[in-house]
């Protein structure tokens, strides 16, 4: 049975990474887009308190947390600055790919990304043009969060490959998640060096990325509504604060309740893959929740600031850019619906089972 409750190792984590991103993240957020990436002193914090280990197995240097643990990481880094979070992360939901090769071959790989300070990026198989043969793969992809690409994993129905040289990055201006950096990739003869092909594996991997994701728009959102509504209460019209008028009140109290509600899905889809290794219905659907929500949230946000929603002084422009950026991820919302609905379809009914024992 899932527990709503977090445990005290959970709670110390999540007090880490808030402290962290109340302190090192979120004063540097505009300086960060600005830059096109975070300081040296700021990845170096994040590595010193295990943040871009969370999930890299122990035998490597890392904490192998789980998908719950890092979702609560992420909520908290994403409060304050999904982008920054991602650079802070090298492997970023890429390693939830990396963790299913096979054991000699993965921790081959991830030693050698570590060693040399390497990145690694997940993209979707729709993300871009791809034609491979056994060995190699051409393809491009319009837009990554990233400046930097070392080795690049290509997850789609049928597999997952690794791909490493003939990866040319170029630099694009992005409207969201700028604290990573946004490129435009050519591959050109990239060598395929590693593959995962059972198909329970890549289901796992793509849940993983999906919850790595919504588990950043989940904190993203949370700061839009928390900014939005300390606006609300100090803004003054006819003769009160604008959050004690029933239409806001109510516009409010309807966005807390979306955070919350997503929140229990991402959760309780990261603990079903930590425990039962396969959420595939579940991390689709919190996915597809995370945009539905992004697009009640955001733009209702910079409007309960009115016209100072649209400026820079105020971070509720920032905090809607950066969840449609990260909506776009993965295939997108569209994508994880569809693979949804045919993992609904498949799955069987009350009335299936049912049926199969004579009831």
């Amino acid at each position: 049975m899932f527990d709503l409750q977090l445990s005290e190792e959970q709670l110390l984590l999540r007090e880490s990474a808030q402290r962290f991103a109340q302190s090192e993240l979120l004063p540097a957020m505009r300086e960060a887009e600005k830059s096109r990436g975070i300081s040296d002193a700021v990845r170096k914090s994040a590595s010193a308190i295990g943040l871009d280990r969370l999930a890299i197995p122990e035998a490597l240097g890392g904490s192998e947390l789980g998908c719950l643990a890092q979702a609560i990481v992420n909520e908290e880094l994403g409060a304050a600055d999904p982008g920054a979070a991602l650079a802070c992360d090298p492997l970023g939901p890429a390693i939830l790919a990396l963790r299913e090769l096979p054991e000699t071959e993965r921790d081959q790989i991830i030693a050698s990304l570590l060693e040399n300070q390497e990145r690694c990026t997940i993209v979707d198989r729709s993300d871009g043009t791809f034609d491979s043969d056994d060995e190699t793969t051409r393809g491009t992809i319009e837009w990554v969060p990233g400046d930097t690409v070392d080795l690049l994993a290509v997850i789609g129905s049928d597999g997952i490959v690794f791909l490493r040289g003939g990866i040319h990055l170029t630099p694009v201006h992005g409207a969201g998640l700028r604290a990573a950096g946004a490129s435009s990739i050519t591959i050109d003869r990239s060598s395929i060096i590693a593959r995962v092909s059972d198909a329970a594996a890549i289901d796992r991997a793509r849940a993983g990325a999906r919850l790595y994701i919504a588990s950043l728009m989940l904190g993203t959102m949370r700061q839009a509504c928390e900014y939005s509504r300390a606006y609300a209460r100090e803004r003054e019209a006819f003769g009160k604060p604008i959050a004690h008028h029933q239409a806001l009140a109510f516009l409010i109290t309807d966005m807390h309740a979306a955070v919350e509600g997503l929140r229990v899905l991402v959760h309780d889809a990261a603990w079903r893959l930590d425990h039962d290794g396969s959420a595939t219905i579940e991390a689709a659907q919190a996915f597809v929740e995370a945009v539905e929500v992004s697009r009640f949230i955001g733009p209702n946000a910079v409007q309960i600031l009115g016209g100072h929603g649209f400026m820079r002084d105020h971070p509720v422009e920032k905090y809607m850019r950066e969840v449609r950026a990260l909506g776009l991820l993965f295939g997108g919302v569209d994508a994880a619906r569809e693979e949804a609905g045919l993992a609904i379809c498949k799955h069987p009914t009350a009335l299936d089972l049912c049926a199969r024992e004579e009831c």
